[in-house]
């Protein structure tokens, strides 16, 4: 996003994490309304653009919403998508991919409150492994001639009982209405999102073999400290790393035996 939209995310994000600090705010629900409220816009392109009108007063906009939504989500819902309309919009688009961000976050919230983000953070990287290694099941599941009731039954079979809920919604809402973006790119979004709701970066780390315990704290202070942020770790595991480990945060990627990176870690945190 750019200009007015970055400028008006922001302020909704700063929004949602104000309503979510209170205890008293179902995040799920709240998750699920906002949900709602993003497939509507997807769908509904003419209503979209009225609510992103720069012609038209933000107060007339909220009106419009009330008049459409209230009723059917909940005052908590309608006074955050409000001040989203009454927000300036850089094109009608951005608007619908802030409220999807915001029904994520706020999805991602309920699982940190229940002390459940690690898994789905795990969870989500463990699920795009599999979909990278089963070109069958990849089909499948971005097939658009598949209705959205066989793609989450599907998902259902494959992630009920055994991911944790949070996770099984997040994948559910971007593979049934992925809205133009590739399930890997979508997948890689919610990671990060989930990474942002404790200020931690993603390390994807490929090693040849497991890491002990021991090497997954010193790996993950020694980056934590050359970033300058707490540092998630997500491994894996491919045996083509004969001997070495591969450590990738964002765009940058380090790549060096295990050994020497282990010993380049320790000496970080000796400096």
């Amino acid at each position: 996003m750019h200009g007015a939209s970055r400028e008006a995310l922001t302020a909704a994000r700063e929004r949602l994490d104000a309503l979510t600090d209170s205890t008293s705010v179902d995040a799920a629900r709240l998750a699920e309304e906002l949900a709602s409220v993003t497939a509507l816009l997807h769908r509904e392109v003419g209503l979209r653009r009225v609510l992103t009108d720069p012609a038209q007063p933000g107060e007339a906009k909220a009106t419009l919403v009330h008049r459409l939504l209230g009723g059917q989500i909940g005052g908590t819902t309608e006074d955050l998508v409000s001040g989203l309309v009454r927000s300036r919009w850089s094109q009608p688009r951005d608007l619908v991919d802030a409220l999807e961000e915001l029904a994520n976050t706020a999805d991602l919230t309920a699982a940190q409150r229940a002390g459940a983000l690690d898994d789905v953070e795990d969870e989500l990287f463990r699920f795009g492994r599999i979909i990278s290694s089963n070109t069958g099941l990849r089909a499948a599941l971005t097939d658009r001639a598949a209705t959205a009731s066989a793609k989450t039954e599907l998902l259902n079979r494959l992630l009920g009982g055994r991911a944790n809920a949070t996770t099984v919604r997040l994948v559910t809402r971007l593979v049934t209405a992925p809205r133009g973006r590739s399930l890997e790119a979508g997948l890689e979004s919610l990671a990060k999102l989930a990474a942002d709701r404790r200020d931690r970066m993603v390390a994807v780390v490929t090693s040849a073999v497991p890491l002990s315990d021991g090497q997954k704290q010193r790996l993950g202070a020694a980056l934590a400290k050359l970033y300058g942020r707490q540092m998630h770790l997500n491994l894996d595991v491919d045996p083509e790393v004969v001997g070495g480990i591969r450590v990738q945060v964002g765009d940058e990627v380090i790549n060096g035996s295990l050994a020497d990176r282990l010993e380049d870690a320790a000496r970080r945190m000796a400096s």
